[in-house]
């Protein structure tokens, strides 16, 4: 008999579950123990039953250990290839960086240099344009009729 134990996601279903079954599993010790003593065996029967169990205690712990050696060695095994993956990725972005600059991609703190030195000389054309005195816009003038055209001499055609 054999109950799921819910997912680990909610620690007071789980500790219910634990407190229950450590609860059934006492429960049946006890009627093993009673049941052991009714059929008249006692004592031999409680011996068995105790060694039993102390076999199955001790698989319970061998198995324990051989779980938390595996979980270590996978945790190992994750930071090695975590730290391989970053090291991966640190040559990745130098390789890059140098084929940029060979082929004359600015870096982006070039490009950031660049846009602070545009802002500070686009604050100082502004202050230079706010010094300078304003033209007076220029006056309109009146329009002159158009000139009539001279009559043609008949002869110089």
């Amino acid at each position: 008999m054999s109950k799921k134990l819910p997912e680990a996601d909610d620690d007071e279903v789980l500790a219910r579950a634990v407190r229950a079954s450590a609860q059934q599993i006492w429960q049946a010790g006890l009627g093993a123990f009673a049941k052991a003593q009714e059929e008249g065996e006692g004592g031999r029967s409680f011996t068995r039953l105790v060694r039993d169990g102390s076999v199955l205690a001790r698989r319970a712990r061998e198995v324990e250990e051989a779980t938390g050696t595996v979980a270590r060695a996978a945790e190992r095994a994750t930071r090695r290839g975590s730290s391989s993956w970053g090291k991966l990725e640190q040559v990745f972005e130098e390789r890059v960086a140098r084929a940029l600059a060979t082929i004359g991609v600015p870096a982006a703190s070039e490009v950031e240099a660049l846009r602070r030195r545009v802002d500070e000389l686009e604050m100082m054309l502004a202050e230079l344009a706010s010094r300078l005195p304003v033209p007076e816009a220029p006056k309109k003038r009146a329009r002159r009729a158009p000139k009539a055209a001279a009559p043609e001499d008949e002869e110089g055609a």
